[in-house]
């Protein structure tokens, strides 16, 4: 989920609401708190309490919460892991060591060590693309002796990665698409689930394609797809959350506010980003005619 901040850089919790009943609505099965769309580097530890303990609130434990853990340091990042417990959280999403580009035997003794101080669930974030740190094959192998890592969030952005995972270990990890241009495809060759970044806008058509998909319905699925990638491409640009949170906001249930130092979007990018939303919030498809095609 997005992280909506007010004009004065405080955490928008009315805003913050919306959003969450809006995501539960469309029948998301899990939340992940400050991930990268989040705003994670930026948040303090205060406010990610507060946001789990918001959802906590709201939402009556009716799906799992998800913390996400993206330290520099290995005490920083096990520290993190006991106060998510504390505050109750479900399970925790891992990045790799930030800052420091870690060798594969650090990483993976990173991983291992956060692993083994806590019982709750992990999923390992593999982006090498946006965090120059790629978590192998050979490396969720030495992996498998931490049985609380069981999920990887696949952002390598290369498909062929579902099946080469799916054929080295089977079901020991499930494996969720994180991203949205080809979340699709690798739900198609066998992909678990997906965290998706549209969603923060469009929760139903999101949910929608997930469902057709694992339902079969793959010419359904494809229609809403197809209309929906020039805004799922959003998602992979440096600017993301600016600009998913522009289109949070154009579908009112985010605001433009980021945190520095990221600014919000002016002059003609701007402009070109709302182009895009704009053509695609009149070009919505009726997601009822098409389920029930």
């Amino acid at each position: 989920m997005l992280t909506p901040f007010t004009h004065n850089d405080e955490l928008d919790l009315p805003m913050f609401d919306k959003a969450l009943q809006a995501q539960l609505q469309a029948g998301v099965h899990g939340i992940i708190v400050g991930g990268s769309l989040g705003e994670a580097s930026t948040l303090i530890t205060d406010e990610k309490e507060r946001l789990v303990k918001f959802i906590l609130q709201k939402q009556l434990r009716k799906i799992p919460i998800i913390l996400n853990i993206a330290e520099s340091s290995t005490k920083e990042a096990v520290k993190q892991i006991s106060l998510g417990q504390d505050w109750g959280v479900d399970g925790f999403m891992l990045l790799p060591p930030m800052r420091y580009k870690a060798d594969d035997r650090e990483t993976v003794d990173y991983f291992k060590t956060i692993a083994n101080s806590t019982d709750l669930p992990i999923m390992i974030y593999n982006n090498p693309v946006d965090y120059k740190i790629e978590v192998t094959l050979d490396m969720f192998e030495e992996l498998t002796v931490c049985k609380n890592i069981n999920a990887v969030k696949e952002s390598t952005r290369d498909v062929s990665n579902v099946t080469r995972i799916k054929n080295r270990f089977g079901d020991r990890y499930k494996i969720l698409c994180g991203v949205d241009t080809i979340a699709m495809e690798e739900l198609l060759l066998g992909a678990d689930g997906w965290v998706a970044g549209l969603v923060n806008a469009f929760p139903d058509e999101t949910v929608a394609i997930y469902n057709l998909v694992k339902g079969g319905k793959i010419d359904e699925a494809t229609k809403i797809y197809r209309w929906f990638m020039p805004l799922l491409e959003l998602d992979i640009h440096s600017k993301l959350v600016q600009y998913i949170k522009l289109a949070a906001a154009q579908t009112a249930l985010g605001t433009e506010y980021v945190r520095a130092p990221r600014l919000m979007l002016t002059g003609r990018e701007r402009e070109q980003i709302l182009e895009v939303i704009s053509a695609g919030l009149k070009n919505k498809p009726d997601l009822k005619k098409i389920i029930n095609y």
